[in-house]
């Protein structure tokens, strides 16, 4: 499995976007060859200037569309009509974007003859393609294979994640008790199939490929010399907190220690690092408030039709090492929304107003926050900052909270692309190991990849409240 910022991106998904990006080509190949029938056309045709150009931009165009379908999600694609209809909507997409784009600038056309052709052939080769790979399981590798060293809650709730995600590819064989005494008994799926003192022989039988320890109690349990022995022979080893945060994309806080965040590797922040993430910050802000004018302007006007002043929402936030500022929103509820007190956003708000129903699902609502990017105070990308009274709250509540904080908050979020809005200390909870893990694995590839998502989620609607 490869890592994306952190993030497992298991083999299928890589085999699948290269296969997909190579049946591409060859619909354009097949496409341009039904187009011009005679080689020596066809040559003259695909050696023009400018002509790699033009593919490689279909190519990109088709891979986000199917990329913004979800069709490399194996969750959300579980049969074969969501596959059709998913795949026809991404090439109708992709053919939309083109065509809009031909229409802009012809130059970046390769002829109509040629698109009208492509469309189809890429459709009726991605649908064949998926649905064979699915049928033969052609890019199902043999699966990993993983024995849980002790019956600790972490690897148990590990052990239910994997099963829940076959693509990740993983095989628990089993579960070694610290004292041998339950063996045969059953704590998910996999069975308790030996004890701790038997660990090298059960990784020989079962062919283990890694040993993942959880460990209620390590003190007098570790079988030190046999981890030994199975590390310097090639048998990964690691705690079921790493390979947890590796699949999930979130570091669990429940008995986390302190030991394991200092000793961990990762929340490095180099001066480089923060440095370009600042310079991009204030560039895209920047940009990102003069496109959208006109859309705020729009947005002003509705609001104050509708309920009238003040426009702008303005409300102290805990910022970076804790320093408050002030964000700024449109305004999407009511007037004196807040007269008896404050109160977690949840769905079907009444407080909300008809336009902020809208702004809200639009994310329109967010747009003014450029201004604090602009500042300093926020960032594109971070924790979303919380308000200074429930920061209190959650601080006695929750471990750890006080570290997200080390950072400056954001305009969209891992948490954000990954979960939902945190309406309860359980949600913050959960939010929280989002946040642990994209301070962790901070960078500006992982800034591109929730970016990325952000669209993803804009275009959806999903999360708004």
């Amino acid at each position: 499995m490869f890592k994306i910022g952190g993030q497992t991106v298991t083999y299928r998904t890589v085999l699948l976007v290269l296969s997909d990006v190579i049946l591409i080509l060859l619909s354009l190949l097949l496409a341009t060859s039904i187009r011009f029938v005679h080689w020596k056309a066809i040559s003259a045709h695909l050696s023009q200037p400018g002509v790699a150009y033009r593919i490689l931009l279909v190519v990109g165009v088709c891979e986000l569309a199917l990329y913004y379908h979800d069709l490399y999600d194996i969750q959300v694609v579980r049969d074969r009509s969501e596959l059709f209809v998913r795949l026809f909507q991404a090439i109708g997409t992709a053919c939309l974007g083109l065509a809009i784009l031909y229409f802009t600038d012809p130059d970046h056309s390769l002829g109509r003859g040629i698109f009208v052709i492509t469309a189809p052939l890429v459709l009726l080769l991605l649908l064949t393609w998926r649905l064979t790979t699915d049928h033969l399981g052609l890019f199902l590798l043999a699966p990993q294979r993983i024995l849980v060293v002790g019956t600790g809650r972490d690897g148990i709730s590990l052990v239910r994640e994997i099963i829940r995600r076959p693509e990740l590819n993983l095989k628990v064989v089993g579960f070694l008790d610290e004292k041998g005494e339950h063996i045969g008994e059953s704590l998910v799926n996999p069975r308790i199939i030996g004890g701790v003192a038997e660990l090298e022989a059960v990784a020989s039988r079962e062919k283990v490929d890694r040993v993942v320890l959880s460990l209620a109690e390590r003190r007098g349990n570790m079988p030190v010399r046999q981890l030994l022995d199975l590390k310097f022979a090639g048998t990964s080893v690691e705690d079921a907190h790493s390979v947890w945060e590796q699949i999930s994309g979130r570091i669990p806080i429940e008995r986390l220690s302190p030991s394991w965040l200092i000793l961990s590797q990762g929340f490095r922040k180099p001066k480089i690092l923060i440095a370009v993430k600042r310079a991009t910050d204030f560039v895209v802000a920047a940009i990102g408030t003069i496109l959208s004018m006109p859309i705020m302007i729009l947005t002003a006007l509705t609001i104050w039709i509708e309920t009238g002043s003040p426009i702008l929402f303005r409300q102290e936030r805990t910022g970076m090492n804790g320093r408050p500022f002030e964000i700024l929103k449109f305004r999407s509820m009511k007037q004196n929304a807040e007269q008896n007190g404050p109160a977690w956003a949840k769905e079907k708000d009444d407080r909300t107003t008809r336009v902020g129903r809208l702004i809200r699902k639009l994310r329109f609502d967010e747009l003014p926050q450029f201004i604090n990017v602009l500042r300093g105070e926020m960032s594109l990308v971070g924790p979303r900052p919380e308000r200074p009274v429930f920061c209190e709250l959650l601080e006695q509540e929750i471990p750890f909270y006080v570290q997200r904080q080390s950072v400056r908050p954001g305009l969209t979020g891992w948490a954000q692309i990954k979960y939902q809005y945190g309406s309860s200390v359980e949600e913050s909870r959960t939010k929280l190991e989002y946040d642990l893990f994209y301070i962790k694995h901070m960078s500006i590839l992982l800034d591109l990849v929730i970016m990325f998502e952000t669209v993803k989620v804009l275009i959806t609607g999903r999360g708004a409240k």
